[in-house]
């Protein structure tokens, strides 16, 4: 098994293969022309971000700048939108739902690294996907950690680390994000 086949298992692997690494070249050179475009050139945009990802609706946008790993592995719903400084890290694949609404400075991170020092050292890591549901809005500055799930119908408040499930029609924020309340909206 090489270590893509590995990686996309979810096992540990090596990050520095050189298929991943010319991989990662590539996605970011996709990202740093998505990120020079002029705020006018919508088709050279939606051109981008089609052959960066791995899926998208027809309605879509993604307000620069933005940045992934592979690009191959996300999966965008019908009608989301994100708003400036939004990080992908899809070492495993990232799905979001339809309808999906993504404040400013918001990462979504699968990696993992083993906290074995002596493993990690080896410059190995494993990932773990993040799954999304539809009509869910993540307020500014929220971090979604490697393994999550959430909802339909949620609403992540600003300032949230997500690092477990989030079931579906709540409200949920903090640091670590926990359910507030159930969303009757």
């Amino acid at each position: 098994m090489n270590e893509k086949e590995k990686m996309l298992q979810g096992l540990l692997y090596d990050a520095s293969d050189k298929t991943l690494l010319e991989e990662r070249i590539k996605s970011k050179t996709l990202c740093q022309k998505y990120n020079n475009l002029l705020p006018t050139e919508n088709e050279k945009k939606q051109k981008i971000l089609k052959e960066l990802l791995g899926k998208t609706g027809k309605t879509f946008l993604i307000e620069p700048s933005f940045y992934c790993d592979y690009g191959y592995n996300i999966e965008l719903g019908e009608n989301f939108y994100s708003n400036h400084n939004l990080v992908i890290l899809d070492v495993a694949k990232v799905t979001f739902g339809d309808n999906v609404f993504i404040g400013p400075n918001c990462g979504f991170y699968t990696p993992e690294h083993p906290l074995d020092a002596e493993t990690r050292n080896k410059g190995l890591e494993y990932a773990k996907p993040i799954n999304v549901g539809n009509n869910v809005w993540f307020g500014g500055n929220v971090t979604v950690l490697s393994g999550v799930s959430i909802g339909d119908n949620v609403v992540i408040g600003a300032g949230s680390v997500v690092t477990k499930n989030i079931p579906a029609n709540v409200i949920a924020f903090g640091n670590p994000c926990r359910v507030i309340r159930e969303n009757k909206g």
